[in-house]
Parts: C-alpha cells; structure tokens; sequence
C-alpha cells in the first residue's frame, strides 16, 4: 500500500496534454494520473477512521488528499471513476456513496469534468470481458507495462488507460 500522499511534480509546462485523475473509490482507493508530462503515477491510498475517529473523517481525508493532489499535479483536467451500481454490502455502498458524493462536489467545486465509468466497461476494455476477476484485471495491467499492488490499483490504471485511449469514451 502507498501512503496516500504523491511525488512532487513540477508546473504545467505542457498545456495541451490533459492531467487525467482515475479513481477506483473504496475502504483502499487505486489512484492513477496521467499528469501534462504524459508520465503516469499510481498507487493505492486508505481513509478509513480510525477506532476514536468519527465516520465521517474518511471524507474529510478525501478531500484533502485531493487537494494536495491537485497542488502537486498543477491541475486536473478531467476525473474518471469506477461507476458501481451493485454492491454485496451495505457497508461498501455506504462508502462508495460517500466517496462519490465527495469527489463529486468536489470536481463541481473545482470546475473540473468528471465521469463515471461502468465496470463492465473497464473489464471489457482492459480484457476482452466484461465479467473478468481481479486476476485477470491485474494481469491485464501487467501486461500493459504495469506493476499494480493490489485489483484497486489495476482498476485504476485500467481507467485511466480506457480514459486515454478512448478520449473519455468518445473515440
């Protein structure tokens, strides 16, 4: 697990290449960016509260780590994110809903686009099927050149490759 903080990065000097945050929102979130060098920076970060810490701190931490990704990056163009419309738990979808609504806001806040993405879609992208395990999601990523340390990790990788190749889907 990366602790939930980025490398510094130097400013934008390359306007016309999009920075692309890929989100993969959950209890360990996978983050990946392109950032405007083209280079491509990903990990996993935690927000969970801990035991004398109220629910909603998991937010809170969010939003900064946002923030400050924001600040290192020196900006985000576009937001992609794992769309899910079916959990197992009730305790995931009330993590995600909490997640989604912060970033949401967040983006709203910020003036940044930001889309959904169906996980069928990602699969399907990533390895020729729309119902593919975590195994094959990460040795899809492996093979595209990428070291993931856990299936949140791929799946962010994998959106942000979707992102990219398919223009946000419209290619």
């Amino acid at each position: 697990m990366v602790a939930a903080v980025l490398p510094a990065l130097a400013a934008r000097p390359n306007p016309s290449t999009p920075s692309i945050l890929a989100l993969d929102l959950g209890s360990t979130t996978g983050w990946a960016i392109r950032n405007n060098r083209c280079r491509i920076l990903h990990g996993t970060a935690e927000f969970r509260p801990t035991r004398y810490e109220g629910g909603g701190m998991r937010y809170l931490r969010f939003g900064k780590w946002l923030d400050q990704t924001l600040d290192v990056t020196g900006g985000i163009d576009a937001v992609y994110f794992e769309e899910v419309r079916r959990h197992i738990g009730t305790d995931a979808a009330h993590v995600f809903g909490g997640l989604l609504a912060t970033l949401t806001s967040w983006c709203e806040g910020h003036g940044i686009p930001y889309q959904g993405v169906p996980v069928g879609t990602i699969k399907r992208y990533a390895t020729g099927k729309g119902n593919a395990d975590k195994a094959a999601m990460i040795a899809a990523v492996r093979a595209r050149g990428f070291e993931p340390a856990d299936d949140n990790e791929a799946d962010a990788i994998a959106i942000l490759l979707w992102a990219i190749e398919t223009a946000g889907g419209m290619a």
